[in-house]
């Protein structure tokens, strides 16, 4: 009744899994994980266990082979389980019990583990393995959802879409600093789940994105002119000097922008917001 991809990037050291579903809420169900540990995706006659109990494995340093194979050798009921596994090196496998609904199979290989049940067909897993080593230069969350994108387009769930879920975990990665969950997005109940959960990957993009320090433009001069101007357009009154900068943390704090601010520079992305605002309410 579903089908994921769990993997691993090596670049930004983080772990994450992308996951569809003729099912209610897929994504308080399949995807496990943790910063420095791996991933774990539980699905078809799904045993919640394998979530935790699978991360508590990899944080001990087993394989993702081995984490399969325990989790599903102590089960009875494994043979109606799927679950697929990526370790904190990288190395993917996957299961499929063979009391799975058709069609239902998986594959893994360096870096991600890809599966599925109930799906249209084996295009469905092909399709999204493939995709994930094509779109190898795009930011690890986009490349998830890239991935889960080509599954549905090549048939998806067979009884139809109701839910999706983004997860990344990198250390550090959550909004302040604090914990390591990079990306937590769920679609819970929508008529074209996958395409919903691009909507709000684009908007956490914007919203809790890094500024790229190479585009970082100085905030002064006829630059700190501009942001002063817009920001008493918007109400946030300023003068020359201290009170600018001011005004600009407030005016970003507001409308959750704060992720973005960098001290005497400015992130090209609030200059586009700030003229965007300005201009809409104006």
């Amino acid at each position: 009744m579903t089908f994921s991809i769990v993997a691993y990037d090596v670049d930004s050291q983080s772990w994450g899994i992308a996951v569809a579903s003729k099912f209610l809420a897929v994504g308080a169900v399949v995807p496990w994980g943790r910063a420095g540990a791996g991933a774990v995706a539980t699905q078809a006659a799904a045993n919640l266990s394998y979530g935790p109990d699978g991360i508590e494995l990899l944080a001990n340093g087993l394989p993702a082979g081995e984490v399969v194979e325990r989790l599903t050798g102590a089960d009875d009921e494994r043979d109606s389980r799927q679950c697929g596994v990526v370790d904190a090196q990288g190395r993917g496998a996957t299961f499929t019990g063979p009391e799975c609904l058709d069609w239902a199979g998986g594959t893994a290989g360096d870096g991600f583990a890809v599966q599925g049940n109930v799906l249209a067909g084996p295009q469905v897993v092909e399709a999204m393995a493939a995709a994930w080593r094509e779109r190898s230069d795009e930011p690890f969350g986009r490349r998830l959802l890239e991935a889960l994108t080509a599954g549905d387009r090549a048939g998806g769930d067979r009884r139809g879409r109701q839910s999706a879920a983004l997860r990344v975990w990198r250390a550090g990665a959550a909004y302040g600093g604090v914990l390591d969950l990079a990306v937590d997005l769920r679609v819970d109940d929508h008529r074209r789940p996958v395409e919903e959960l691009g909507r709000l990957l684009a908007l956490h993009e914007l919203y809790f994105g890094k500024p790229d320090p190479a585009t970082l433009l100085p905030l002064e001069g006829a630059l700190a002119d501009e942001v002063a101007s817009l920001l008493d357009r918007l109400g946030y009154h300023t003068s020359k000097g201290s009170r600018l900068a001011e005004a600009l943390g407030t005016w970003a704090g507001t409308e959750n922008f704060e992720e973005r601010l960098v001290p005497g520079k400015l992130d090209p992305v609030i200059l586009e917001q700030l003229r965007r605002h300005s201009t809409a309410d104006h």
